[in-house]
């Protein structure tokens, strides 16, 4: 991986890339995620692809300097990174990264060949189940002081590896399955953060734009159904952010898209099942091309 810093809409943006000299790929990392999160996996699509993976304003090492780090402002950026390129990209988002990249996907198909949604941020089913812990701190982080003093204390009792252990704890069945050098590139980064004090205050904006995003149901919905590029989707079975039920709920309102379901996996399967994970992604973008029609109508 190679580590720079480009100018987007005059500000900078640090992007993190994994070679290869295809088409470009741009990977869309999740809710207090960074370009680490792409380890396992971007040198492995880069025999493929050229594959770059952005850190979105307020993540891991793009300060926001005055940005919003909203979803909807996430989202911008990502446009302006995106047309930049000369070309249409493939464009791979988890969890937030997914809601933004099907956000451009639907406001500007242009610069969209394909999409691969990896466990996205969408709207819970009414009837599904939610995971009380997951929910409570949700419901914490949308509170104005309440959630500042919970990330705050949270922070200060962890410490930067153990806010990553508890995290991935959170995020995968099994925390043991990713690379020791990728969690260790997860606490490094965790510990440089620890420095930022703009850190918190840009997560929590993102986090609660992320809630009033899903909230709007039908804007989502009617978003979801305009998207025109051939769409895979990817969930883990035992994803406790994103019941298992929304991604079918998604599946089902969207019958043209391609949905795999990743047993006994959580909210990162780019993490937890790196190889299945680049297999799905090169074989839905090596068979995509000839869909592309189908997936329209």
């Amino acid at each position: 991986m190679n580590s720079r810093t480009i100018s987007v809409d005059g500000r900078p943006v640090h992007l993190a890339g994994f070679g290869g000299d295809g088409e470009p790929m741009v990977l869309v990392h999740g809710l207090g995620g960074s370009h680490v999160n792409w380890l396992a996996v971007g040198p492995r699509l880069a025999s493929r692809f050229a594959v770059t993976a952005p850190d979105l304003a307020g993540f891991g090492l793009t300060e926001p300097l005055g940005r919003s780090t909203s979803v909807d402002a996430n989202a911008r950026l990502l446009e302006s990174l995106l047309a930049g390129l000369g070309r249409p990209a493939v464009l791979v988002g988890n969890s937030m990264g997914g809601l933004i990249s099907m956000t451009v996907a639907a406001r500007r198909p242009h610069l969209v060949r394909a999409l691969v949604l990896v466990d996205p941020a969408l709207p819970a089913p009414i009837t599904a189940r939610r995971d009380l812990v997951v929910l409570g701190a949700f419901l914490t982080y949308a509170v104005p002081g309440l959630g500042e003093a919970y990330v705050r204390r949270r922070a200060q009792r962890l410490g930067p590896e153990g806010m990553v252990r508890e995290t991935m704890k959170l995020c995968t069945n099994d925390i043991a399955r990713i690379p020791p050098d990728v969690l260790e590139a997860h606490f490094e980064l965790a510990r440089t953060r620890r420095g930022f004090a703009w850190a918190m205050e840009a997560y929590l904006e993102a986090a609660r734009s992320v809630v009033f995003t899903l909230a709007r149901r039908r804007r989502v919905e009617t978003m979801m159904r305009s998207i025109t590029a051939p769409v895979l989707l990817i969930h883990g079975d035992s994803d406790r952010l994103v019941s298992l039920d929304a991604a079918r709920a998604a599946a089902r309102m969207c019958p043209a898209w391609r949905f795999e379901v990743y047993e006994d996996t959580g909210h990162v399967p780019m993490l937890e099942r790196p190889e299945r994970f680049v297999e799905s992604v090169l074989r839905f973008c090596g068979a995509e091309s000839h869909d592309v029609a189908a997936a329209a109508r």
